[in-house]
């Protein structure tokens, strides 16, 4: 369960946001990006292409407004010897990011580009570290949208003393890394603040230079979730990825980052497609696509368009996410380590979304009660209720619901108005 520890750091971190002008920031992104589907074998047809998709599926009706460029964008040959710009890839990008960028504005959608606060990024490609305010007007010039900024190649100057590495992520990008994976964070002193550390020092770097253009720019930041990014990341930019625990430092102008969606990807079945989305919008992760949008299903297409979902996600007065309420596995529903939080709920203006969870390997059964549910009136035992998957209005239900769920899918409602059972 989760803690008034957990409000208090909410309510510092709305104080410390980096507001930007027009709203942006305010809440989550909702785009697409090309690292997923395609890795370095990106270019300027495949963008554009995305572009269209999002219009021709109907993504940007429902918000989705980002075009992201991954990495392995810019020449790996280096930057201009004279003025040392960085120079997109001829060869991948013959338009200039500027030309990819004018033809995504003409469809009414924005564009984002990729760097890393190091001396290359994680491909090898050149990075901004050193060159942030060369870079920033660069990217102002071109007119890019939204800034996504990773953590490899970091110089030995720049290693943090305590970086809260977490493991899975040294292994993974270890190669990429110069230098150790470096003290964990609960062996930084009592009080250490993390806002001091060389890791917030490179992204905020970035963050005054992209603040200094005349131009709008949402920045993403992709630190790892290291040097414990909670305590400065709201002030850094609008998100920072995540790793380890998924305590919910998530409210307007500040947002978790649990990284790109991989619906459409690998072999995820139908159900654990809806739940890894599910959650995604429920925690209020940036809603990023992943994937070649050419070949998406339409059952995968619908559940990226989820509205219940989506207008959880994006809602205007509650910030908020949802969060768990109880356990599904241990008996008397405790905390279990190895296991994922079953049941989750959150407030919005149309109504509390509650989520229950089956994470085992066999389908089970799922009793969401509305006498446990923390946002719900406890005045009231019966509650008009709506299922989120098929839209259905399941009329005024009393007590609760319970149902049989397949193994890892979710099953989610909208609980609205109190009622009184016919």
């Amino acid at each position: 369960m989760y803690t008034s520890i957990s409000l208090a750091a909410l309510l510092v971190r709305a104080v410390a946001a980096l507001v930007l002008e027009d709203g942006v920031g305010k809440l989550h992104a909702l785009g697409w990006n090309s690292w997923n589907a395609f890795g370095c074998n990106i270019n300027e047809t495949k963008v554009i292409a995305a572009a269209n998709q999002m219009i021709a599926l109907g993504f940007k009706d429902v918000g989705y407004e980002y075009v992201n460029i991954d990495d392995c964008w810019a020449a790996k040959t280096g930057r201009d010897n004279s003025t040392g710009q960085i120079i997109p890839d001829p060869a991948k990008f013959p338009s200039g990011i500027k030309g990819v960028a004018d033809r995504i504005h003409a469809l009414g959608l924005k564009v984002g580009i990729y760097g890393s606060a190091g001396t290359q990024t994680c491909g090898g490609y050149p990075a901004q570290i050193g060159h942030e305010q060369l870079d920033a007007a660069a990217f102002a010039a071109w007119g890019i949208d939204y800034f996504k900024y990773d953590n490899c190649y970091v110089p030995d100057g720049w290693i943090d003393t305590y970086t809260a590495c977490v493991p899975d992520q040294w292994q993974k990008y270890g190669p990429y890394v110069n230098g150790p994976c470096g003290v964990s964070a609960s062996d930084a002193p009592i009080g250490y603040d993390w806002a001091s550390s060389n890791t917030s020092h490179r992204y905020n770097i970035m963050r005054d230079a992209l603040l200094a253009q005349n131009r709008t720019i949402l920045y993403s930041l992709c630190e790892w979730g290291q040097a414990n990014v909670q305590q400065w990341g709201n002030a850094t930019g609008s998100s920072w990825r995540i790793s380890g625990g998924i305590n919910p430092y998530v409210n307007f102008w500040g947002h978790n980052d649990a990284d790109m969606l991989e619906v459409g990807n690998g072999n995820l079945t139908l159900a654990e497609t809806r739940s890894h989305f599910a959650f995604w919008a429920a925690m209020k992760s940036p809603l990023i696509i992943g994937t070649t949008l050419e070949s998406l299903p339409d059952t995968h297409v619908n559940i990226l368009k989820n509205k219940y979902l989506l207008s959880f996600s994006q809602d205007q007065v509650h910030g908020a996410p949802a969060i768990p309420y109880k356990w599904g596995t241990n008996p008397n529903w405790t905390f279990n380590a190895t296991h994922p939080a079953e049941y989750w709920s959150g407030k919005s203006t149309r109504g509390i979304l509650t989520l229950a969870l089956n994470g085992l390997d066999t389908s089970a059964t799922r009793e969401i009660l509305w006498g446990e549910i923390p946002h719900l009136d406890t005045d009231s035992d019966a509650f008009m209720t709506t299922d989120i998957w098929t839209g259905k209005s399941l009329g005024c239900r009393k007590g609760g619901i319970k149902t049989v769920v397949q193994s890892h899918d979710t099953v989610g409602y909208l609980i609205g108005e109190k009622c009184t059972p016919g």
